[in-house]
């Protein structure tokens, strides 16, 4: 048979994860690996999942090992409603969406509200795993001018009086790739832009709670509520593998959201969400969350320090209060993809920064590193070796 006049158009549009294609080589054993995007196993809750096991099967049995609600299972609905609502989100449990991974709720997204030639507005750069997940529903992106404040909001406003924007899309808490957050200026502007333009944005927040200086900053969902979907994730603060993901949406998206999700797994699984409960009503996140930050915080600290000492003066880096990135610029017309497969062979890995532009021949002289899977005299190590290879190479 040819399988290939099987396939739908949509298909061309999709593409390997560049960045999961590079996690395999960085996975070989000896290497360093500052290019995974992932929590460090020490920060699993590993001592408490007996205790929640126990907790789930004696309050409520069967039931969570049965079929559930599209929507989510209840308890974990009113426990994120609850923690949301201290977070000036106040909602109720029946405006939650429970998914699979923050993931799937990008790509309900895109089924739900993207069309052929749509076009949508993102950072410049953005979360790879976004375009991933948009890409095969065939839109048009508009980049967004960023600078070390997050997104610059007269780049929004230009581009919402001159193009008819379907929604744009923001990660503005220790944004993946560069780690930078909106300030809080800006944020007021950007809800204000978004509420006087009637513009739908995006707010994908999986680094929120990771925060290891300064002081939290309220979502763009609490400043323009109307205008906000808001998704976040358990897969930093509790485990990823649960793949626990919610939002919180106008409600006319969020009942097209969960038909769509109806039609993809029918619901998140059961067991790993009454789990999640439990973590969450019980008080466990809130007492295990201070040890993540207190593992994390001195590894960001350790590569930032490192970077100062060992890089050439004319790189520059993005310093985070928060998140799990630093972002490196080299000097223009370096060609980081290249220089990757010598940092391979010197036994460290990163992830070239073209790979979160929309147009892939920008940031060709970028990087992403990350620096919560080592510990601090490591990240010192795979600094220096990364340095050299950077003079030698660059």
């Amino acid at each position: 048979m040819n399988f290939q006049n099987l396939l739908a158009r949509r298909t061309q549009r999709m593409h390997v994860n560049a960045i999961r294609e590079i996690l395999k080589v960085a996975s070989q054993p000896g290497m360093i690996s500052l290019a995974g995007g992932i929590p460090a196993p020490e920060s699993f809750p590993l001592e408490l999942i007996a205790e929640l096991n126990g907790r789930v099967l004696a309050t409520y049995a069967a039931d969570a090992l049965q079929y559930g609600l599209t929507e989510g299972f209840p308890p974990l609905r009113e426990a994120l409603a609850a923690r949301l609502s201290t977070r000036g989100i106040p909602v109720g449990a029946e405006e939650v969406l429970i998914t699979s991974g923050s993931q799937g709720v990008l790509d309900g997204i895109g089924k739900t509200l993207i069309s052929p030639r749509d076009q949508i507005a993102v950072e410049s750069p953005t979360y790879l795993g976004a375009l991933q997940a948009f890409t095969p529903y065939e839109p048009e992106y508009l980049p967004l001018v960023c600078d070390d404040d997050g997104l610059i909001p007269d780049s929004l406003e230009e581009v919402l009086k001159h193009r008819a924007v379907k929604f744009v899309y923001l990660v503005p808490n220790f944004q993946n790739p560069t780690g930078r957050t909106l300030s809080m200026p800006r944020r007021r502007t950007v809800a204000k832009i978004i509420q006087n333009y009637g513009t739908l944005l995006v707010e994908d927040d999986p680094y929120g709670d990771l925060r290891y200086e300064g002081a939290a900053l309220p979502s763009l969902k609490s400043l323009a509520p109307e205008n906000v979907i808001y998704i976040g994730t358990l897969s930093k603060v509790f485990a990823p593998g649960l793949r626990l993901g919610y939002c919180v949406a106008p409600l006319p998206i969020q009942n097209w959201l969960v038909l769509v999700k109806q039609g993809v797994d029918l619901h998140t699984g059961t067991y790993g969400q009454a789990l999640a409960a439990e973590y969450i009503a019980g008080g466990y996140l809130d007492r295990h969350l201070p040890r993540i930050i207190d593992l994390y915080r001195p590894r960001k600290a350790a590569i930032i320090d490192a970077l100062a000492h060992a890089f050439p003066d004319d790189f520059r880096w993005s310093r985070p209060e928060g998140g799990m990135f630093v972002w490196v610029e080299g000097p223009e017309g370096m060609d980081m993809l290249r220089i990757y497969t010598h940092a391979v062979e010197n036994g460290v890995a990163y992830v070239p920064g073209q790979f979160f532009f929309v147009d892939q021949d920008q940031g060709r002289h970028t990087l992403r590193l990350n620096f919560t899977m080592a510990d601090g005299p490591t990240l010192e190590r795979a600094i220096a070796l990364l340095a050299n290879v950077m003079r030698r190479h660059g």
